[in-house]
């Protein structure tokens, strides 16, 4: 069962601690490109603070964005921003995005996301943690995947597993960190490959933030996996 309040308040600690480390950068840093390709660090701050409140939206009713053009157009407009106005942003956002989700709510009710994809209302605010957590580490400032917490790595490698499960172009396959398993791929009896990895190796070929080269494969090839 979601525990969406525990989610709440996972997405609040995620956050402090994304605060805390981007306040130690400066323009010049807050400039420089991210991970991602084609975005500045200031695109992966544009897009958190954007996210906290689309999702505010989705809790509301509201759709998630106007548009894919205004979504992009806001990220752009924001990108350039110095570092305190990105802050400030962060800051305000978060907290708007967290006195939606104290609100008294029907949790158990299905909210509609980006391009018609539906979901739980409670399972918002794991979906606005991971933003968060993935979103630090592509700053590349120091935040690693095996930095996240335990429990959020396990739950997203669930999450990622299943999201992945029953699709034609992914064989059938077994996830293991050695200790825990997972099935993803087309359905099938019996798996036609075997990853073994890491939990932030597999979480970071699942979330395409790693190539899988650290990983075991047995079986075939390494599967390749649509993008988020």
């Amino acid at each position: 069962m979601i525990d969406h309040a525990h989610d709440l308040a996972s997405v609040q600690d995620a956050t402090e601690r994304l605060l805390t480390a981007v306040a130690g950068l400066d323009n010049a840093a807050v400039a420089e490109p991210s991970r991602l390709p084609g975005w500045s660090r200031g695109h992966v701050l544009a897009h958190l603070a954007r996210n906290a409140d689309a999702l505010v939206n989705v809790l509301e009713g509201r759709p998630m964005y106007a548009s894919a053009e205004a979504r992009d157009g806001d990220i752009e407009r924001d990108a350039p921003r110095p570092l305190d106005a990105h802050l400030a942003d962060l800051r305000d956002s978060a907290a708007g995005f967290r006195a939606t989700g104290e609100a008294p709510a029907d949790w158990s009710r299905t909210v509609e996301l980006r391009n018609g994809v539906t979901d739980s209302a409670a399972r918002v605010p794991f979906r606005r943690w991971a933003e968060v957590e993935l979103h630090h580490v592509d700053l590349g400032i120091g935040y690693e995947l095996e930095d996240v917490p335990a429990d959020f790595t396990e739950r997203y490698i669930d999450f990622l597993a299943a999201r992945f499960s029953g699709l034609a172009d992914v064989p059938p396959t077994l996830l293991t960190d050695g200790t825990r398993a997972w099935h993803t791929g087309r359905d099938s009896d019996r798996p036609e490959v075997t990853v073994t990895g890491t939990p932030a190796d597999l979480l970071g070929w699942l979330a395409g933030r790693r190539d899988g080269t650290s990983l075991t494969v047995k079986g075939d090839a390494l599967p390749k996996l649509p993008p988020l």
